[in-house]
This record gives C-alpha cells, sequence and structure tokens, in this order.
C-alpha cells in the first residue's frame, strides 16, 4: 500500500472518528447540562475523578502499551504471535483492576454514606467494566490495524460484541475483498494459541511492548496527574473536585472533539508510512515528502484551532459556564479555571500533533531515552501542582500542565527538527503564521474583551446576545483571514476531504 492510500486511509480513520466523537460528546453534553441541577457537587467529584481515575488508569496501564507496539509492526508478521500478545491485556486488566480497587477501598478516604451513597458498588462496578472493555482490544488492533474506517463503536460490552460480530461476518464472506487481505481467515485465529514451530508471542513487539509500557505508565501520571494529587493529597474537598472537573471537561471538549481522532488516525499514518528508528536519508524519498507535507499541515491546522479556542475562550468562558451550569459554575473560580484551561488547550493540540509523529518515528532505543525525560516530568509535575494548589488554588492544576505540555512540546520539536535536518523538507514551518492572522487575531481579542465587560454577563439576555455576535463577527473576520492566507493547508483540508469521500464510496 503506497503512502497515499495510507494517507487517505487515515484522513477517512480522522473524520469519522470525529464526526461519532462529535455525535457521542453532543448527547453527554445536553445530559451533563441537565444533570447537574439535580447532583451535588460532592457526587460529581466522586464519580467524575476518583471512579473514572480508576477505570481511567487500569485501562491505560493494560492495553496503552499494547496497542502501539502491536500498531507500529509491518504487514509481514506473524499476527498469531500478535494476537497472543493483546490476549495478555486482560489478565493485566484483572490484576490492575484488582490491585486499585483494594487501594480505592482501602486506602483512600471513603465519603459520607449519607453525602455519596453507594461508593463500594460503584468502585467494583467501574473496575469490572474495565476488564470488559479489554476484552475487545485483539479486534480493535485487527481494525485498525487494516483501518476499516465504519467500525468506530461504542465500549465496554457493546464495543466487544460489536466486534466480534463484524468479524464473523466478514470472514465468512469468501466474496469480500477486505477478507482477502485478512491475516486471519476464521475467528479461531484470534484466540490465543500455542504451537511447538513458534514462539508464543514475538519478542520484538513484546520488547517494544515493555518500553512502550514504561512511557505509558509516566504518560498517565501526566495525563491524570491532577486527579491523583486530588485523590491521593487532598487538596481540594469533594464539592471542589466536581466543580474542576466539570471546567475540565467542558475546557477538553474541543480536545477530545478534533485533536484527539486527528493525532490517534495520524499516528497510525506515520508508523505505516515511516520506519522506525531508520534515518531520514535512508526512508523512501516519496514517503518522506507526503510524511513531512502532512505533518506541516497538522500542525498548522493544530496552532489555528488551538489559538482561535484560546483568543475567544477568555471572553467567553463566564457566558459559556453560566449556560451550562448555571451560577454554581459561573461564580467563583469557574471563569477563571476555563480561561486558563483555554491556553492549555493551544499547548494540547500542539503537543498531539508533535508526539504523534515523534512517536512513531523514534527507535525503540530512542523510547527508552524519552522515557527517562517522561519521569522527570512526571516527577515536576506531581511536586509543581500541588506548590502550585497550594498558592492558587484548583488553577494550579492547570498552571503545572501547561509547564509540563510546553516541556513535552520542545522534546517533540527537537527530535522532527533533528530528523528533517538532512532534509529538504522543513514541516515546523507549520508553527508559522502570516501577519495579517496574527493581527486578526489580536484584533479579535481586544474586541471582545471589551465587549465582555460592557455586555456580560449580568444585564440580561439581550446584552448577552449582542456580546455573542461581536464574537460571531470576529470569528468570521479570523476565519476569513486564515482562507486568504493559509492557501496551503485549505489545500490540504480539501483534498483529503475529497479523498476520505472517494473512498467511502468504494467500501
Amino acid at each position: 500500500m503506497g503512502s497515499r492510500e495510507v494517507l487517505g486511509q487515515a484522513a477517512r480513520l480522522a473524520s469519522s472518528g470525529l464526526l461519532l466523537q462529535v455525535l457521542f460528546r453532543l448527547i453527554t453534553f445536553v445530559l451533563n447540562a441537565f444533570i447537574l441541577r439535580f447532583l451535588s457537587k460532592e457526587i460529581v467529584g466522586i464519580v467524575n475523578v476518583r471512579l473514572t481515575l480508576l477505570y481511567s488508569t487500569t485501562v491505560f496501564l493494560a492495553r496503552e502499551a499494547f496497542r502501539r507496539a502491536c500498531l507500529s509492526g509491518g504487514a509481514q508478521r506473524d499476527w498469531n504471535q500478535t494476537f497472543n500478545l493483546l490476549w495478555l491485556t486482560v489478565p493485566l486488566g484483572m490484576f490492575w483492576s484488582l490491585l486499585l480497587g483494594w487501594v480505592w477501598l482501602q486506602l483512600l478516604e471513603v465519603p459520607d454514606p449519607n453525602a455519596v451513597p453507594h461508593y463500594g458498588s460503584g468502585v467494583v462496578l467501574f473496575g469490572l467494566s474495565a476488564v470488559v472493555e479489554l476484552l475487545g482490544e485483539p479486534f480493535w488492533v485487527l481494525a485498525q490495524a487494516q483501518m476499516f474506517v465504519k467500525l468506530k463503536l461504542f465500549y465496554t460490552a457493546v464495543l466487544v460484541l460489536c466486534y466480534v460480530i463484524y468479524f464473523t461476518k466478514l470472514l465468512g464472506s469468501s466474496e469480500s475483498t477486505k477478507q482477502q487481505t485478512l491475516p486471519v481467515s476464521r475467528m479461531t485465529d484470534m484466540l490465543p494459541s500455542i504451537t511447538r514451530s513458534r514462539a508464543f508471542v514475538n519478542w520484538k513487539e513484546a520488547k517494544l511492548t515493555w518500553s512502550f509500557f514504561k512511557q505509558s505508565f509516566l504518560k498517565q501520571i501526566l495525563t491524570e496527574g491532577e486527579r491523583y494529587v486530588m485523590t491521593f493529597l487532598n487538596v481540594l474537598n469533594f464539592g471542589d473536585q466536581g466543580v474542576y472537573d466539570i471546567v475540565n471537561n467542558l475546557g477538553s471538549l474541543v480536545a477530545r472533539l478534533i485533536f484527539q481522532p486527528i493525532e490517534e488516525s495520524f499516528y497510525i499514518f506515520f508508523a505505516k508510512v515511516l520506519e522506525r528508528g531508520k534515518d531520514a536519508t535512508l526512508q523512501k524519498q516519496e514517503d518522506m515528502a507526503v510524511a513531512a507535507t502532512v505533518l506541516e499541515s497538522l500542525l498548522k491546522l493544530a496552532l489555528l484551532a488551538g489559538l482561535t479556542i484560546t483568543i475567544f475562550g477568555f471572553a467567553y468562558s463566564q457566558l459559556a459556564l453560566d449556560i451550562y451550569g448555571g451560577v454554581m459554575l459561573s461564580s467563583g473560580s469557574g471563569p477563571v479555571l476555563l480561561r486558563s484551561y483555554c491556553l492549555y488547550v493551544l499547548l494540547l493540540a500542539i503537543n498531539g500533533v508533535t508526539e504523534c509523529f515523534t512517536f512513531a518515528a523514534m527507535s525503540k532505543e530512542e523510547v527508552d531515552r524519552y522515557n527517562f525525560t517522561m519521569l522527570a516530568l512526571s516527577s515536576s509535575f506531581l511536586v509543581l501542582s500541588y506548590l502550585l494548589t497550594q498558592w492558587c488554588g484548583s488553577v494550579g492544576f492547570i498552571l503545572a500542565n501547561c509547564f509540563n505540555m510546553g516541556i513535552r512540546i520542545t522534546q517533540s520539536l527537537c527530535f522532527i527538527h533533528r530528523y528533517y535536518r538532512k532534509s529538504p523538507h522543513r514541516p515546523l514551518v507549520g508553527l508559522c503564521l502570516s501577519p495579517a492572522l496574527l493581527g486578526a487575531f489580536a484584533l479579535s481579542g481586544g474586541i471582545t474583551g471589551i465587549s465582555e465587560v460592557l455586555l456580560c454577563c449580568e444585564q440580561g439576555w439581550p446584552a448577552r446576545l449582542a456580546h455573542i455576535a461581536v464574537g460571531a463577527l470576529c470569528l468570521g473576520m479570523t476565519v476569513g483571514t486564515a482562507f486568504l492566507t493559509e492557501t496551503r493547508l485549505i489545500h490540504f483540508v480539501r483534498t483529503q476531504l475529497g479523498v476520505s469521500r472517494l473512498a467511502d464510496k468504494t467500501l
């Protein structure tokens, strides 16, 4: 499969993931806005912070390294060994679920049963759902490796059931073109198998999995670090944890809707197009050119999206929180939290793109060296978040995240610069904007800031609507300037969307 075909499939994967993410997140967004009127901040804090942390930690530690290692393999491999390796995620998930469940029940502070009932049952159910989700891991990796765009489904039990039904139907159809290209011919080929003619697993993939596991453990601390600090150090009460989590979820909504599907899909693209650990001068030049063009365009897209969220988020944070959750969110520290998070989203957008390329191109040795940097970042984050929280409250978590994200971006940019140093390609120019576009962002920020002071948010709905209209006009001016100045990016987006639509018709 050529690099441009892989690019087309990666673009389809990102666009389909984006559509489903938007659909499900919008449903969740509406339901949460309704539920917030009937739940206490304490219950929100326990469920959204402590129990969700149990679930995400179990799943992340059990599968993240296996996913990255098995998706990095080439087409010519023994898939039975890969499936054997992937099935190890289930007992590993059971181990983490039992160990962490015991910690959550025995070592952490148990909330007041009158304020938060059924805490023990919640711990058991969240841990069980994590194990059930891991049953679908071999099917998920096979679907991702084959880039089955239309197979982006629900999770836990529904996820496993849908994968089993889909592959059973696909493998039973001898006329399917997809079935002829699959590395398996029947469902039993995906179950664990032991034969004397070959090793149980591919040891190269197993060693790479261990490297990614160490990296995943550190990355999990960086990703969920504030929840670990809140859970184990009790720097915030359950009510403050609830408010922080609501604002955190609202602020990261766009990051999860747009940036995460792009990062996951184009990591697969870069992993397939580039040979891991191989010098840029030794790669296929056509693949190098395509990868550089894609990386430049993704960086530009991430920068524009992040700046838009940052500039307009500062002026509309209080209004958004008031509409979403009422006075409980729009008063106190809520608006300051969301404004700070808007800056963090900009860093998230850039880091997602740079790291998806870096992790796809690094050799095993480079991944191991990067783990030491992640270890230092993890330690500094925990210390810094604790100190900043003592100084400025829950905003300290976001400031600590911004610091660590900046360090991670710097590490990835240095790797990309070294990687392309001896080639004619310069993808990092994607982080440069035209003076006209920078001026449009600055002007929009100033106008919307003045509008917020004059019109929002205690002067009734007519003033609020006027404030929204001002923002819409400024946004239109900024987007129009981007269309006129960033023609290469617009061409890239239009081309890939066109490829996606054309390819979808052939599936």
